[in-house]
Order: C-alpha cells, then sequence, then structure tokens
C-alpha cells in the first residue's frame, strides 16, 4: 500500500495518532511522536475479528445517539406548532384587555394634563417674580456703588464698599444655590407612565417573549470512551501629626481673572489653573501671572491633571467630561455623562467625578463606569478627592465633610463647627485640608477623621478661602478667596 499524499510505500505506524505512514510523512507530520514502530508488528499483534467487534459497537453507539437526536427534533417542531396556536389567541385577548386599559388612561391623563400644567406655570411665575426681586436689588447696589465714596471719608467709603461687597457675595450664593434648585429646569409636560400602563407593557413584552422560536436543547450524554485615585498634591513633612501642623501665609497675589471662581488646582511644572464662574480656564505662570486662557469651548468646572501635559475638565450643562493636551492644545477625548458633573479628581489611572448630589462616578480614560458610589448629599459635588480607594467630598450645604469607600459606605463624618466647607486637599498621609468659606480658616482633619486643627483664620488674614492645593511634591501652595481677588502663597510645616 502507497501513502496517498507521498506515493511512497506505508510501513511506519504512527501509535499516537493511530495513522499508518510513508518515510515521508514520520519526518515532516510525526517527528515529534515517541513510539513510531513497523506498521508490519502493529499488524501481526493485532486481533482483527476483536478489532472488528469494537468497531461494530462504536457504529451501533453512534447511531442510537443521532437516533435520539432525530426523536428530540421531532418533538421539538410537534411542540413549536401546539404554542404557535396558543400564542396567537392569546395576543388576541391580551390585546383587547390593552385597548380597554388605554381608553381608560387616555381620559385620565387628559384631565391630569390640565391639572399639572397649572401648577408648573404657576411655580414658575413666582420663580420670575423673585429673580425679578434680585435683579431690582443687584441694580440698586449697582447705583449705590457709584455713590458710596462721593463726598464721604475713607473710612465711610471702606465700609460703604464692604457692605455691598457682603451683598454681592450674599448674591453669590443665591446664585450658586440655582446650579441645583429644581425650579432653573425647563419644564416639559409628557405622560409619564403609571402601574397600569407598565403592566400593559408588561404583557406585551411577555407576548413578544412568548413568540420567539426557542431551541429546546436536551443535552445527550456522548460516551467519547470508544475505541477512538484629585491626586493627592502635597508632599507632607516626614512628621504626619497633624497637632504639630503650622501653616503661615507667605505673600498674597492679586489676580486679574475676574471674579468668582469654581476651581483652581496646582500643575507639576509649578503653573497654576484657575477656573472662572463664567467657565474659561486661565493657565497662571508659577509667579502666578496669567499667562493664557485656555482655547476650551464650554463653560468648565472642575478641573484634574492627568499628565504633564493633560487635563481633564468637566462641563455640568453639557454633561460631559473633555480630555484637554495642553501643549497642541486640542480636546482629544469627550465622554459624555447622563447627569451634571461637577468635581474632579485623578489617581490610579482613572477619573473620579461628582455627579449632582447623589453619585460620585469611577472611569478609566477610556469614558467606562468602574465604580457607581451613591451618596446622600444636602449640595452637589462641587469638591471631591480620591484617595487609598477612598473618596473624601466636602458638603457645604450639609456643614461636613464625608469619607466613603469604593461601595459608598461611610467610614466617617466630619461636623465639627464647620460653616460652609469648600476646596480640599490631601497629604500623602491622607491628611485632608479644608476651606472653610465663611469661617474665614483652613482646617486639617486627620486621615481617620477623628482630630482636626484650625492651621489658618481671619487674623492671619485668611477671607473667604474656597480653594486650597498643593504644589507637587512640596509643602506650600496657595489658597483662593470666593471673590477671586487674590492667590495666598503659603507654607506648611511639622515641627
Amino acid at each position: 500500500m502507497e501513502c496517498d499524499k507521498h506515493k511512497q510505500p506505508l510501513h511506519l505506524y504512527c501509535p499516537n495518532h493511530l495513522m499508518p505512514s510513508c518515510d515521508v510523512c514520520i519526518s515532516t507530520s510525526h517527528s515529534k511522536c515517541p513510539g513510531i514502530t513497523s506498521l508490519a508488528s502493529v499488524v501481526e499483534k493485532t486481533k482483527i475479528e476483536k478489532s472488528k467487534v469494537t468497531v461494530e459497537k462504536d457504529i451501533n453507539h453512534f447511531l442510537s445517539i443521532l437516533d435520539q437526536l432525530v426523536t428530540s427534533k421531532s418533538k421539538n417542531i410537534k411542540t413549536g406548532e401546539n404554542h404557535c396556536i396558543g400564542v396567537k389567541k392569546s395576543i388576541n385577548e391580551i390585546r383587547k384587555e390593552i385597548n380597554k386599559h388605554l381608553d381608560h388612561l387616555e381620559e385620565k391623563l387628559c384631565q391630569e394634563t390640565d391639572i399639572i400644567w397649572n401648577q408648573e406655570r404657576s411655580k414658575a411665575t413666582d420663580f420670575i417674580s423673585e429673580i425679578e426681586g434680585k435683579r431690582q436689588n443687584l441694580k440698586e447696589v449697582k447705583e449705590h456703588l457709584q455713590t458710596v465714596t462721593t463726598n464721604t471719608s475713607k473710612l465711610q467709603s471702606f465700609l460703604g464698599v464692604h457692605k455691598i461687597e457682603q451683598q454681592v457675595h450674599q448674591c453669590q450664593r443665591y446664585i450658586e444655590d440655582l446650579e441645583d434648585d429644581e425650579r432653573t429646569k425647563e419644564v416639559d409636560i409628557k405622560m409619564k407612565r403609571n402601574g397600569e400602563m407598565e403592566n400593559i407593557l408588561s404583557k406585551l413584552v411577555s407576548l413578544e417573549s412568548l413568540g420567539e422560536v426557542i431551541v429546546d436543547k436536551t443535552e445527550i450524554n456522548l460516551n467519547k470512551e470508544t475505541s477512538l485615585r484629585r491626586k493627592a498634591q502635597a508632599k507632607s513633612q516626614e512628621q504626619s501629626n497633624i497637632n504639630n501642623m503650622t501653616m503661615n501665609i507667605e505673600t498674597k497675589i492679586k489676580i486679574n481673572i475676574g471674579k468668582y471662581k469654581r476651581d483652581m488646582i496646582c500643575l507639576i511644572d509649578g503653573r497654576v489653573i484657575v477656573v472662572e464662574w463664567e467657565g474659561k480656564v486661565n493657565l497662571l505662570n508659577s509667579d502666578c501671572k496669567l499667562q493664557k486662557q485656555l482655547p476650551i469651548p464650554g463653560e468648565a468646572w472642575g478641573v484634574t491633571q492627568i499628565n504633564e501635559d493633560t487635563i481633564a475638565i468637566t462641563y455640568p450643562r453639557e454633561r460631559a467630561i473633555k480630555i484637554f493636551n495642553m501643549e497642541n492644545e486640542t480636546v482629544t477625548k469627550v465622554f459624555q455623562i447622563e447627569k451634571r458633573c461637577y468635581s474632579l479628581s485623578f489617581s490610579n489611572n482613572s477619573l473620579t467625578v461628582g455627579l449632582r448630589k447623589e453619585e460620585i462616578r469611577i472611569i478609566d480614560l477610556e469614558g467606562n463606569t468602574l465604580k457607581s458610589i451613591q451618596v446622600q448629599s444636602e449640595s452637589n459635588l462641587y469638591n471631591l478627592v480620591y484617595y487609598d480607594r477612598r473618596v473624601i467630598y466636602s458638603d457645604s450645604s450639609g456643614k461636613a465633610v464625608y469619607c466613603v469607600d469604593e461601595s459608598g459606605k461611610q467610614i466617617w463624618q466630619y461636623k465639627h463647627d464647620l460653616t460652609v466647607p469648600r476646596g480640599l486637599c490631601i497629604d500623602t498621609y491622607g491628611n485632608i485640608f479644608v476651606a472653610d468659606c465663611d469661617a474665614h480658616r483652613i482646617i486639617v482633619i486627620s486621615k481617620d477623621g477623628q482630630d482636626s486643627k484650625v492651621l489658618i483664620s481671619k487674623e492671619d488674614g485668611l477671607e473667604n478661602p474656597k480653594f486650597i492645593c498643593f504644589k507637587h511634591n512640596e509643602s506650600s501652595g496657595f489658597i483662593c478667596d470666593s471673590i477671586g481677588r487674590y492667590l495666598a502663597k503659603f507654607n506648611l510645616s511639622c515641627e
């Protein structure tokens, strides 16, 4: 006998592949197979009649399996035909019930529509009246500002301007709170599905499932035994005990980039980014002089640094996070978020973002959600930082700072004598530095949330601090006031 492939005599046998072979087959396809022997010796030792019986047994075994498959498939066909008849009958009956429910809903919803719209129209009219009152007050303050320094002493002028600043500050607080005020949302009258409608739709979905062709797969035993983390921005001193910490203001630097601010960070190279209330993103050099406004469209809010050339910024109104390359001055990625997004922190090659009042979300640099942490904050999540598998966030309206783990479990809360906690940053030991705005002070809270200390207060020249950030790998940094008049450069020491 010859090899069909190489036309050479079959005089060898491979026991691993149970295959008669020629010399070429052995050298090309079975060179690594052990136990190559002569075909003649294998034939001599083999009992042909016994092999014949074994092969016949295998054939009968496989025939029984194929018979079982034919029987099963035939049964499936008959069952499917019966189910089709039943489903068609059920569809007719349920459709009658659906029509009955829809007639009832139509009449009921038309009446409710008129009632609800009248209520919403009244709320909107009252809100407009409130806004007009605030506008009138601001106009009066503006007119008074033009005359407060006329024919008065310097002391009287100072007190007058200071009083107006406080009034404007109150207006700022009012406007900030409007970000979370339900009355600012556009009202759209739509039909909301109630329980009755949901029951009807549930039946329809069930009918669709019953109408699908379902193959009932019966498993057959085939016997094969045949004969075949806002980066932590501060680098603390070796001593982490907060009782030994002291902080002092080295100098105040005036900045002329608008008033109210939304966020501030120190970049790795020593420069500073400040986001204005209007959403403009300002890049300051290491001396805090305005270098440029970054050409990013939209109204920015929170900002964090990803690497030396890349930052990420939230855009609440657009419900988006934009990745921006500062060297090329281009937006490289946009992640759409279904909720308003505010504060940002970067750690462990992922972004942590605050969504409205109720959610902190951790996403990768492709926009995929890694964790969703549910929280209960009285104010929007304007300030947070991710560190060591924990998220620390401030609740200005609730007058508290919270620490939660990635499951949303609260590790600790700090409410001692806080007024309006705003900006946060963390040192390498996990100590939290908080800008307590209306109390005019910076507080440090220990990593476990049990201890705290006031580091700077109004007596040190601090007024309405809103943000605090450390320079990269340094124990100094900047504090920005809420109105955005200056950046205060500070130094931290642990004696």
